[in-house]
């Protein structure tokens, strides 16, 4: 195994690894913090990340605005709140060693807000700050501002051109780094785009490689390139190291930090983490961003697949073999369907699916009458923790904060979901742990294969930055 050498980011020397961001709070101060201490780039996610009160306490994040737009505001300043509480914790822990960076969805509720809002109240604590999940222009702009680097999550070659020619080419020195974030193996939301196949992981080494060579014609030789998504032991990525062709590379692990002991998850997600086995965690569409998402393949995801296989079509209309009458709501306003679709509203409704609930594909779907309640719950309840959502029909944008479409009950409310599983107590924690959205990477389930976490070990981050420097 090659040696693993301190690279040059951020305009300091740092070990290559650097800690892959995870939000909503569970990327904190203390996992960032250990991480930059054991000579890495720590990452704290200001996803909604927890504050605290002045016993130390968490602070509940409880909206009381009569509005979603009002709702939104309080999300801001809870996630402004944690975010510089996290930060601070971090900077402590790291003691001078290693780098802080901060990370953040750009497509998320208020996220310019929050990045400013975190960036003034935690001056000189934050070295890097760390963006994807939609193309975020303004990233380099607010860098320069705060006189920090930046390091734009990128899936290609031509996104990462695009962002440079429309922006970052106004703040070169201020690129400490660009993320490769792998689309079939990252975990959380991933940037495939239309033209890929979700079902065709792609080798990421030919895919890195045009970046370079983008990067090399915009005079980014030595801007360090970081490997994300799928990376696990070093010695499976021996021939990136060191290599010409490629350049400085880094590698990010997201997925690995999940189980340590300053890691922050329920011990029943750790616990669960141990039991995974291959295929466990899948790519799918269900998330209210619209993006493919890496995510255990619980319960919680099998109730959202069979929601959307029972499904059919409907017009307004008899036309052509949509010609089956049938009631949807209280009303029972009249829609058509197939014959043949009519005999499968027929087999679900005796199964107990009544509810019919409309789609914006001109789909009705079928759920329990305690299903259907829940999910127009949800919608009702939004607080606008994405610049848009397509659960609720939420946009950030006026006058109306509507993104024109009928909500998708075939989605679900992300916020919720990750807050419930982050925060899970010791009682009924298993069912917690099924019934939420759990993130991971695609190799989450080399858990229960490496033999470093044999008979349940569950190493420190320290440990951790140790082992992986073997190779291992």
């Amino acid at each position: 195994m090659k040696a693993i050498n301190a690279i040059r980011m951020g305009g300091v020397d740092v070990l290559p690894l650097i800690e892959g961001g995870k939000g909503v709070s569970v990327s904190t101060g203390i996992s960032s913090g250990h991480w930059a201490a054991a000579g890495g780039a720590g990452t704290v996610s200001i996803v909604n990340a927890d504050s605290y009160d002045a016993e130390g306490r968490t602070v509940p994040q409880i909206y009381r605005g009569r509005t979603r737009r009002e709702r939104q505001q309080e999300l801001i300043a809870y996630a402004v709140a944690g975010g510089i509480a996290q930060v601070r914790i971090a900077h402590d822990l790291a003691g001078g060693r290693g780098r802080v960076h901060a990370n953040i969805l750009w497509e998320m509720g208020g996220a310019e807000e929050v990045i400013l809002g975190v960036l003034e109240g935690a001056p000189g604590l934050i070295h890097g700050l760390t963006c994807g999940a939609g193309m975020p222009y303004r990233l380099s702009e607010i860098a320069a501002r705060f006189g920090i680097h930046y390091y734009p999550i990128v899936s290609s070659a031509r996104a990462f051109s695009a962002l440079w020619k429309r922006s970052f080419h106004k703040n070169p020195c201020g690129l400490g780094g660009v993320v490769y974030e792998d689309p079939w193996r990252a975990g959380g939301h991933n940037g495939l785009s239309n033209t890929e196949n979700p079902l065709a992981p792609e080798d990421p080494f030919p895919r890195v490689l045009a970046l370079r060579q983008a990067m090399r014609g915009f005079g980014l030789h030595e801007t360090p390139i970081i490997m994300a998504g799928g990376v696990w032991c070093l010695e499976e990525w021996e021939d990136w190291i060191d290599n010409p062709e490629l350049g400085p590379v880094a590698f990010q692990f997201g997925t690995r930090p999940l189980l340590t002991r300053e890691s922050p998850i329920p011990e029943a997600w750790k616990r669960r983490l141990l039991t995974l086995k291959k295929g466990d965690v899948f790519l799918n569409r269900f998330s209210p961003t619209g993006f493919y998402s890496s995510a255990v393949n619980n319960p919680f995801l099998r109730e959202l697949q069979a929601r959307s296989e029972r499904q059919v079509a409907y017009s307004t209309e008899p036309v052509g073999e949509h010609v089956a009458a049938y009631g949807v709501g209280a009303r029972a306003r009249q829609v058509f369907m197939t014959e043949a679709d009519r005999e499968h509203v027929r087999l679900w409704e005796r199964e107990g699916y009544t509810e019919a609930m409309r789609t914006p594909d001109s789909t009705l779907i079928f759920v329990t009458p305690d299903r259907a309640r829940e999910i127009l719950a949800d919608q009702v309840a939004c607080m606008g923790c994405l610049s848009e959502c397509r659960f609720s029909n939420w946009s950030q944008r006026g006058p109306d904060y509507s993104n024109g479409h009928r909500a998708d009950p075939r989605s679900f409310c992300i916020q919720k979901t990750l807050q419930a599983i982050a925060h899970a107590g010791t009682e009924g924690a298993d069912e917690v742990m099924d019934n939420n959205l759990m993130f991971g990477g695609t190799n989450a389930w080399r858990f229960a294969t490496d033999p470093f976490y044999a008979n349940g070990f569950v190493p420190t981050v320290g440990q951790l930055v140790e082992r992986i420097l073997t190779g291992r």
